[in-house]
This record gives C-alpha cells, sequence and structure tokens, in this order.
C-alpha cells in the first residue's frame, strides 16, 4: 500500500451493533456512542483498548444501506480496512491509477467529526476507506 497511509480502523458490519459490542467490551474495549449517519444510513460506533487496533462497529438502519447487503451475504464480518490520509483527493487519484474503484466522491463522516472519507474498491485487495487527515483540513 502506499507508504503515507496510516492504518486507523477496521470496520465490521454487524446487524446488532449492542450484541456484537458485549464480545469486545468482555474483552476489555471501550465503547463510544452509537452515532448515526444519515448519508450513509448506519449507525456507527468505535471500540478501542491499548495496544489493539480501533474497530468500527457498523449497522445498516434502512434497507437501502450498502451495509444491508454484506450483513444479508455473510452477516457479521470485517468488511473494510480505514486507512488516514493527508489529501483524500490525491489518494484517490493514486488508488485510480492502482486499478482501485471509488464507489463515491468524498463524503462527510458524521461518526469522525465530519472529516471526509471514500470507500474504494479493487478485485485483488478488496475494500479500504480512507479518511482525511485532521491536519489537512
Amino acid at each position: 500500500m502506499l507508504k503515507e497511509f496510516i492504518f486507523h480502523h477496521i470496520g465490521i458490519a454487524t446487524a446488532n451493533i449492542e450484541r456484537t459490542a458485549v464480545f469486545y467490551l468482555e474483552a476489555g474495549y471501550t465503547q463510544t456512542p452509537v452515532i448515526s449517519d444519515p448519508i450513509q444510513q448506519v449507525n456507527i460506533c468505535f471500540l478501542s483498548r491499548n495496544s489493539a487496533p480501533l474497530i468500527e462497529l457498523v449497522s445498516p438502519f434502512t434497507e437501502a444501506s450498502p451495509v444491508t447487503e454484506i450483513i444479508r451475504k455473510s452477516g457479521v464480518t470485517p468488511y473494510h480496512i480505514c486507512y488516514e490520509v493527508g489529501d483524500i483527493h490525491d489518494s484517490v487519484l493514486k488508488l485510480k491509477k492502482k486499478r482501485f474503484l471509488p464507489l463515491f466522491n468524498p463524503i462527510p463522516a458524521a461518526a469522525l467529526e465530519n472529516r471526509l472519507i471514500c470507500f474504494l474498491y479493487n478485485m485483488d485487495f478488496g475494500l479500504i476507506e480512507l479518511l482525511q487527515s485532521n491536519k489537512a483540513q
């Protein structure tokens, strides 16, 4: 992956945040409040623990949410890795040259202080999320 990308979190699709979070809480993670993101049509919370990757639980609140189909096909599952980037627009262009397909133009993410995000897919790599760095805004 591009050297300037910084790992941020692992996204896990779930039909029920509370039921899935229980396992992480029992493992010593701390949970943020659940935030609704009307643009993505999902509820989101983050789970953190010292020396462990940040986990994002994502649950659709409408059938139109893209996460609905992921859950229908796979159940509760990790489905993306998020990387923080300095310039999201430049990073999207670089990934397009590596045959990544943006699923939409960068949009604000309610659960991430309205920082810009963009999901991209590559057949050989899978789904990733880019997150605009706080420093770049």
